[in-house]
């Protein structure tokens, strides 16, 4: 239980950590607008672009993920598998990050797939 309990708070952090690489890119546009940082990123492209969707992308993939979490951990279906589809997820989403700030397409949508895949099993593992 506490290995989901551990994923589901990473993956509630990764969208703030994520923000590091955008306002990154975004200082390098003539420092960070803090006033209207959402046009400043409509602005980027190249690597600022992509760190923008790594940050927007991991706040979705929580959307699929917390309900799988928190349906096993309701229905106590916490065992090994439940465990290994948690841990699943936060190394995809580990791995997707990289691969879409090294644009690393073709990788990128087949770990996305693997995370989704986690946060479905997760679902099914508690029927």
């Amino acid at each position: 239980m506490n290995t989901i309990i551990i994923c589901l708070i990473i993956a509630t952090v990764m969208p703030i950590l994520f923000k590091a690489p955008l306002a990154y890119a975004q200082n390098k546009m003539g420092g960070y607008d803090n006033r209207t940082p959402r046009d400043q990123q409509s602005k980027l492209t190249g690597f600022g672009a992509r760190a923008r969707a790594v940050h927007e992308n991991s706040f979705e993939a929580l959307i699929m993920f917390i309900p799988g979490a928190l349906t096993a951990l309701i229905t106590r279906n916490v065992g090994d598998i439940a465990q290994y589809l948690a841990i699943g997820f936060v190394i995809s989403r580990l791995i997707y990050a990289l691969c879409y700030w090294l644009d690393i397409h073709i990788l990128r949508s087949l770990v996305w797939s693997v995370g989704l895949g986690c946060s479905i099993g997760l679902l099914i593992v508690s029927l």
